[in-house]
């Protein structure tokens, strides 16, 4: 009789990634928006945005939308039509052939409702073990109504959600799910302001992973003489940029 085979071992590296403007070439929001019969906002609308109240602002649009007749059709189209970012599905598909190495996660100020609409279309939602932002489902009436994440006292982030609570403890409760494992490093893939706070977090066998010459890259230079800035900085024009630099590391075992 052959001997039981034990349980794979967990994954070593955990990939966090924001979704706007890093997994999907633009803003999901502003796809969603062009579903208008005008194609765009009306002034008031647009003018009524204040600072670190984006997810309220957004709630805003999504019921003007439905006053509109926006239907829940037209939205889930243009959110299947909105092209990745360049090299993301090369980067995928490379973690699809090491998932046991890679353990992935979204972390983003969309919402569930684009995110898990445009991974299934893609073909690529069950790469993901868990995806961190704000609630969204269409109501009776047929308009899409949008919840904050959680609140949280971080002063630099937006009201409903701060990415480095987020990261912090998940590592933290998923190395006590596998068994006091931690992950031996962390990969932060993003783009704007709001993904330089998770970075904070990061050690220095880590990595950061900002779209080049967007918000997260131009904050991180600025930052990279900070004590609070220990990872390393790889940025990233292509999935590519993120694929030569993983495969070093897989390289390195």
């Amino acid at each position: 009789m052959s001997a039981p085979t034990s349980a794979a071992p967990p994954a070593r590296f955990l990939v966090l990634f924001d979704f706007d403007e890093t997994i999907i070439g633009e803003n999901s929001d502003h796809a969603a928006v062009r579903t208008l019969p005008d194609q765009q906002l009306p002034a008031w609308l647009r003018n009524s945005y204040r600072e670190g109240h984006y997810n309220e602002h957004t709630q805003k649009i999504l019921a003007y939308m439905a006053d509109q007749g926006v239907s829940k059709e037209s939205i889930r189209s243009a959110v299947e039509k909105i092209p990745p970012a360049p090299g993301l599905l090369n980067l995928f598909q490379f973690l699809r052939s090491h998932q046991h190495d890679f353990e992935l996660v979204v972390v983003s100020d969309a919402n569930t409702y684009f995110i898990e609409t445009w991974l299934q279309h893609a073909g690529v939602r069950e790469l993901f073990r868990k995806i961190f932002t704000n609630p969204a489902s269409f109501d009776a009436s047929g308009r899409l109504v949008l919840l904050p994440f959680h609140s949280h006292s971080c002063p630099r982030c937006p009201d409903n959600m701060c990415k480095q609570t987020i990261l912090r403890e998940y590592v933290r409760g998923r190395q006590k799910e596998r068994g006091g494992v931690p992950f031996q490093r962390v990969f932060y893939v993003g783009d704007g302001a709001n993904d330089v706070c998770p970075t904070q977090a990061l050690g220095p066998q880590d990595t950061a992973f900002p779209r080049r010459d967007f918000p997260m890259h131009q904050l991180l230079l600025d930052m990279q003489q900070s004590a609070n800035f220990k990872a390393n900085m790889v940025p990233w024009v292509s999935g590519e940029d993120i694929v030569e630099s993983l495969r070093k590391i897989l390289g390195e075992r």
